[in-house]
């Protein structure tokens, strides 16, 4: 199990950074933390799987910052 959420975690990060990398647009970016917020929950849950507490840390830390990035791009009014 924790292989096939390690491949889906892989997957969404990587789509993730694409996107956040392409710079389309403020709702892609966003919409890309929400997707980078998912690989990291499944991040924590592999981690957790597999008894690996660095990554489950730092995937923990990662989820706060993707939850900033949401804010940012998909919450918060952009700068006039």
């Amino acid at each position: 199990m924790s292989d096939i959420l390690g491949y889906i975690a892989m997957a969404t990060g990587i789509v993730a950074a694409i996107l956040v990398s392409a710079n389309i647009g403020r709702r892609i970016t966003g919409w890309a933390f929400v997707v980078f917020t998912v690989s990291s929950i499944l991040w924590v849950a592999v981690g957790g799987l597999e008894g690996e507490p660095p990554l489950v840390i730092q995937n923990v830390v990662l989820t706060g910052v993707n939850v900033f990035g949401i804010y940012r791009w998909l919450i918060r009014k952009a700068p006039a």
